[in-house]
């Protein structure tokens, strides 16, 4: 089975995989896809459009269930479709449920209006996934157990009704293929999403494709003109004729076995890719520094480095800056001459650091910390990375209000690049990311103009402070 510029085929022990039927140029969308069904984290559901997962202020709630909430009344038309029957099902029962339970309804009300049958975009019917019920341990079959019973309870679509275990078929294939969905700029997982074509493809530690979500455009006037909520699966680079289309199911910033561990609990997979088979990566990640400490150093550096990393976590979630300032330099000066500047656990500590530093609004130490924060990531990460990206931009900004517009301008220059691979032009981090690079520009050019200025004969010192002044007021 085709679709667009990928087909089905038989992927040996990984089961069905997808692959591209010509050859495929960097940046390329090759799947561009609308979600079956997908809602937003009960956590953030008056704080996320229930209809393009937009997270901002003042939304219009549903008068009716005052559950669900959007940006306007455009967004609540759009997502009407959707909610309808979750909005009378959420007055009936007094309470909406808890996520799973919703997204299986959801998923079963478009079942049932598509009788079941796959769509022409629709590579594989949703309900054809795998569950991999097999392979889930006791505990999880019993949290499974339960919201089979809530959802047995909350469901009412008139008289067609689901045996038991289909239903528990349909939450063991929403727990295998749930795709967790970022706010507009990626900062924070809002809700989750269920995508049939996409769930057919498969992970590899070192894909040659990337995953996007992409919120779609509901500022037209006409709404004939609007595009929904989708999922876009981008090229990473110059892929073949015939060649497999993988992504990556985890962050590719753990050593092998932790990825794979992660892979087999989660995913119910064994990896066996390229990067996994021979641990490439895990001696620049697990590295210690060049001075070549003692083992004994290097246990005790690590012990104490996940003890603060635990510690940086609780003081973040109180809202004690301070405290995690304090925690991540004190960590680092027992790092220096110990772990490598790619170590995980060093990394993870200037991230935390960086991120602080800039909330904190001291740009010059932020600037500092970000710059060893990207020098390490680029040493590991695929260079179209979206994760290396946003980096550079975080790092790119903290320069730019330090003063370093140089500097700044050229890591927002590389990020951007990046992200015009993994998430396009016409995303909401790209569009940021265009915006800096203007702004860095415009003042790049106006500081050049000014020491031009101060370089020119002038009759008098006075006359040269004035007209660098004028300039700069007008600037």
């Amino acid at each position: 089975m085709t679709a667009g510029n990928m087909e089905l085929f038989d992927a040996g022990q990984k089961g069905r995989g997808l692959r591209a039927r010509r050859e495929i140029i960097t940046g390329e969308v090759l799947l561009a896809e609308p979600s079956y069904a997908a809602v937003v984290f009960n956590s953030l559901a008056f704080q996320v459009c229930h209809s393009c997962f937009r997270r901002q202020a003042n939304l219009h709630r549903c008068a009716q269930c005052r559950f669900a909430h959007y940006c306007d009344r455009t967004c609540q038309t759009a997502g009407w479709e959707d909610h309808r029957q979750e909005c009378a099902a959420i007055r009936r029962s007094g309470t909406a449920p808890n996520d799973n339970v919703r997204l299986a309804a959801r998923l079963l009300w478009r079942r049932n209006k598509d009788q079941g049958l796959a769509s022409d975009s629709q590579l594989v019917p949703v309900d054809q996934l795998q569950d991999h019920l097999e392979a889930l341990p006791e505990d999880e079959l019993k949290k499974l157990e339960l919201d089979v019973q809530s959802f047995l309870r909350y469901w009412s679509c008139g008289t067609k009704q689901h045996p038991a275990e289909y239903i528990r078929h349909i939450f063991g294939l929403i727990k295998s293929n749930g795709l967790t969905l970022p706010d507009q700029r990626g900062l924070q997982s809002v809700g989750l999403g269920l995508f049939p074509n996409l769930s057919l493809v498969n992970h590899d530690c070192w894909p040659n494709c990337t995953v996007t979500l992409n919120h779609g455009n509901r500022s037209a006037v006409s709404s004939t003109l609007h595009s929904p909520l989708r999922i876009e699966l981008r090229a990473l680079g110059k892929i073949s004729e015939g060649e497999e289309l993988t992504v990556s199911y985890v962050d590719f910033l753990n050593l092998s076995s932790e990825r794979q561990k992660q892979l087999k609990e989660r995913f119910h997979l064994d990896c066996s890719c390229d990067r996994c088979s021979r641990h490439i990566g895990d001696d620049l990640m697990a590295a210690a520094a060049e001075g070549k400490p003692s083992a004994d150093a290097v246990k005790e550096v690590t012990a104490f480095s996940k003890e603060t990393l635990e510690k940086v976590e609780k003081a973040r979630g109180d809202g004690d800056h301070g405290q995690v300032v304090k925690l991540c330099q004190e960590c680092l000066e027992k790092q220096e001459e110990v772990l490598a500047d790619t170590h995980l656990l060093k990394l993870r500590v200037l991230s935390a650091l960086a991120e602080v530093l800039s909330c904190l609004r001291k740009f010059s130490e932020a600037a500092e910390i970000a710059r060893k924060l990207v020098a390490g990531y680029a040493k590991l990460y695929h260079p179209n990375n979206a994760q290396l990206g946003l980096a550079l931009m975080r790092a790119g900004v903290a320069h730019w209000h330090a003063g370093q517009v140089e500097t700044g301008h050229k890591m927002i220059c590389e990020a951007y690049r990046i992200m015009m691979v993994t998430h396009g032009p016409n995303h909401s981090i790209t569009k940021d990311l265009e915006s800096m690079r203007s702004q860095t520009e415009v003042e790049l050019k106006a500081l050049q103009q000014v020491l031009d200025m101060k370089n020119q004969p002038m009759t008098s010192s006075s006359s040269a402070q004035e007209n660098t002044k004028d300039f700069l007021r007008k600037q």
